[in-house]
């Protein structure tokens, strides 16, 4: 999953100081995400599932499909 949150930042040519920033935390406390340090908490991945346009499940690499789930 840490690999995974890495590379979609770098992907949309973000920053880890632009996604903590988004995220109202500091860098070094998303850095620890990435480098899986610290785990993610539920919440954040929620957030981060949003903010890519995707699913938590593809976060957590329980999938390799990028779309995010139908909500009806």
């Amino acid at each position: 999953m840490y690999k995974r949150l890495k590379e979609l930042r770098e992907d949309h040519d973000l920053t880890q100081a632009q996604i903590s920033k988004y995220l109202n935390m500091s860098q070094t406390g998303y850095s620890k995400y990435e480098t899986g340090e610290n785990d993610v908490p539920t919440k954040i991945l929620i957030e981060l599932a949003k903010f890519y346009n995707t699913s938590v499940d593809y976060l957590l690499e329980l999938t390799n499909d990028t779309k995010p789930y139908n909500k009806e």
